[in-house]
C-alpha cells in the first residue's frame, strides 16, 4: 500500500573530518537524543533524457534502514512529498510507481540512473513526550552514475529532517549549531543532483540579475505545483484547484509580462496550459457548487425544502463532477497533454526570454504597475455598467494585478507589495461571489427544470435558491461599488 509523507530537510556540506557539535542543547527540557548507524544502498530511476529529474521528482528503491523500499519523492513548496511503497520480490519498478510518473516521464521508459551507498550516522532528537522533533544525518556517500555520463564520487554531508513534533525555529538552531564549525549550506539541492554533477536549480530559479532571478523563480515554483498535481491526480487524490491556481499564475505572469518572452512560445504555452486548466475547470466548478448549495439547503427552513432538493443537488452534479474528471484522466493520457508537460520542462532549461528582460527591475515594476492600472479601470468601468461580463472581465485583471504584485514584491525599491497583494485578493473575492451567482444560477435553473418534470419534487425550492442567488450577486456589486478608488 502507498504511503505519503510530507519531508522537510536542510542539507550542509561537510569536510571529511567534521565534528558533529553537542546537539543536546537544542533540545527542549526532558527531550532526549538517540543515535543509531546504519547503511543505505540505492538505486535511482529516471528516463534517458532524465525527465523526473528535470523535475525534481525522484524515484528510488532503497535497501537498508527502517524505510527500505520504493520511494518517491515530489516537490510540495519549501519542502517535499515522500510516497513510499515496501519492496517486494518481483524485478522491475512495481507498476504503482510508474503510474504515478507516467506524466512526469511523458510515457518514456524507465531505467537505473545512479547507485548511491550511504553510512549513515542518525542523531533522532525526540521532546519529553516522546514526538520526534528532527533528524539528523551525518551521512558519508559513495555514488555512480550510470549510463553515458559514468563516474563515481564520495563525500560527506549532514541533513537535518523534521520529524511531525519540530518547526522551523527548530532547524534554524541546529543549523546555527552545525555552522559555528565548517558546515556550510550545500549547493546541491539532493545526493542524485551531486552524483548526476547536475545542478536540479533550473535557469527559471537561477538568472543574472535580481529582476530575472524574481520572474523565474515565481513561474518556477508554478511548475512545480503544476508536476505535483499531475503526479497526485494518478494517485487518486484531489490536487484539482491548487493545479487550477498555479495554471492562473503562470499565465497570469505570461500577459502581464509579455515582453519579457519570445512571443510565439509565450502564446503557444498560454494556449495549452488554457486548454488543460479548462479540462480541470470543469471538475472544480461541480466541487465548488455542490458545496455552495448544500450549505444554502442546509440553511433554508424545512418547510421550505420541498422534494428531495439536496439529493438532487448532490446526485446531478456528482455525476457531472466524475465525468469531468473521467476526462481530465484521458487528458493526461494523451499525446498534447504530454507535449504539454515537455514544454513546461523546456522552459525550466531554457526560457525563451528577450533581450528586453535587461531592462530588469525597471521592466517588472512597469508592468506590475500597468496590470494595477487595467485592474482598476476594469473594475470602475464593471461598476458603472453593471455587466456581468464586466464585472468577470475585472475579476480576471484583478487576478493579473494580484499575482504581478506577489511577483514583483522581491524586487528592490517596490513599495507597499503586500498591501497590493491584499487589496486585489479582496477585490479578487468579491467579483469571484458575484460570478459563483451568476454560475449558480445557470445551474440551479437546469435543475429546477429537471425536478419539475420528475415525479416526487417539484422546482419550489430550486427558484427560492435561484432568488437567493440573484440575491447575492446584487450584494456582491454594491460591495464592488465600494471598492472603487
Amino acid at each position: 500500500m502507498l504511503e505519503a509523507q510530507r519531508e522537510r530537510e536542510d542539507k550542509y556540506e561537510v569536510d571529511h573530518d567534521f565534528a558533529v557539535p553537542d546537539l543536546e542543547e537544542t533540545l527542549p527540557a526532558g527531550g532526549r537524543l538517540e543515535q543509531a548507524t546504519t547503511t543505505l544502498d540505492s538505486v535511482y530511476y529516471d528516463t534517458d533524457d532524465h525527465d523526473l529529474f528535470g523535475h525534481r521528482v525522484t524515484l528510488r528503491r532503497r535497501a537498508g534502514g527502517t524505510d527500505a523500499g520504493w520511494h518517491l519523492k515530489v516537490p510540495a513548496d519549501k519542502a517535499r512529498t515522500e510516497v513510499r511503497l515496501p519492496a517486494d520480490d518481483a524485478d522491475g519498478i512495481p507498476a504503482e510507481m510508474t503510474d504515478l510518473v507516467a506524466g512526469v516521464a511523458v510515457d518514456k521508459p524507465l531505467r537505473p540512473v545512479a547507485m548511491i551507498s550511504t553510512t549513515r550516522g542518525t542523531y533522532r532528537l525526540f521532546d519529553a513526550g516522546g514526538i520526534l522533533l528532527a533528524e539528523v544525518a551525518d551521512d558519508r556517500v559513495q555514488a555512480t552514475a550510470i549510463g553515458d555520463s559514468a563516474r563515481a564520487s564520495a563525500w560527506r554531508e549532514i541533513e537535518v529532517e523534521l520529524g511531525e513534533g519540530g518547526d522551523e525555529e527548530l532547524l534554524q538552531r541546529i543549523g546555527e549549531r552545525l555552522t559555528r564549525g565548517t558546515a556550510r549550506p550545500s549547493e546541491w539541492e539532493s545526493k542524485l543532483s551531486r552524483t548526476l554533477a547536475a545542478d536540479t536549480t533550473s535557469d527559471l530559479a537561477r538568472a543574472d540579475g535580481t529582476a530575472r532571478t524574481v520572474l523565474l523563480a515565481y513561474l518556477d515554483a508554478q511548475v512545480e505545483a503544476i508536476v505535483a498535481g499531475d503526479v497526485w491526480l494518478r494517485r487518486g487524490l484531489d490536487p484539482i484547484h491548487s493545479t487550477r491556481v498555479a495554471i492562473r499564475r503562470f499565465r497570469s505572469t505570461l500577459r502581464v509580462f509579455r515582453d519579457l518572452f519570445d512571443p510565439d512560445q509565450r502564446r503557444r504555452l498560454d494556449r495549452e496550459l488554457k486548454w488543460y486548466a479548462g479540462a480541470l475547470g470543469e471538475v472544480r466548478d461541480r466541487q465548488v457548487q455542490r458545496e455552495r448549495f448544500a450549505g444554502a439547503v442546509a440553511t433554508l427552513p424545512v418547510e421550505l425544502v420541498m422534494g428531495p432538493v439536496a439529493a438532487r443537488i448532490e446526485n446531478d452534479l456528482l455525476a457531472e463532477q466524475h465525468r469531468s474528471l473521467d476526462t481530465v484522466m484521458d487528458t493526461l493520457a494523451g499525446a498534447r497533454y504530454r507535449d504539454l508537460v515537455a514544454s513546461l520542462a523546456r522552459w525550466r532549461t531554457a526560457p525563451p526570454l528577450t533581450d528586453e528582460d535587461t531592462a530588469g527591475e525597471k521592466a517588472i515594476k512597469q508592468a506590475a504597475g500597468k496590470a494595477r492600472r487595467k485592474a482598476k479601470k476594469r473594475l470602475a468601468t464593471a461598476v458603472a455598467v453593471g455587466d456581468d461580463t464586466e464585472l468577470h472581465r475585472a475579476r480576471k485583471a484583478a487576478k493579473r494585478a494580484r499575482y504581478a504584485a506577489e511577483l514583483a514584491a522581491p524586487v528592490p525599491g517596490t513599495k507597499k507589495a503586500a498591501r497590493k497583494v491584499k487589496k486585489y485578493k479582496k477585490i479578487q473575492r468579491v467579483l469571484g461571489e458575484h460570478q459563483d451567482s451568476v454560475v449558480a444560477t445557470g445551474i440551479l435553473r437546469m435543475l429546477g427544470a429537471r425536478a419539475g418534470t420528475t415525479p416526487g419534487e417539484n422546482g419550489f425550492t430550486f427558484g427560492l435558491l435561484y432568488a437567493l442567488e440573484q440575491q447575492n450577486a446584487d450584494n456582491a456589486r454594491a460591495q464592488a461599488t465600494r471598492l472603487v478608488s
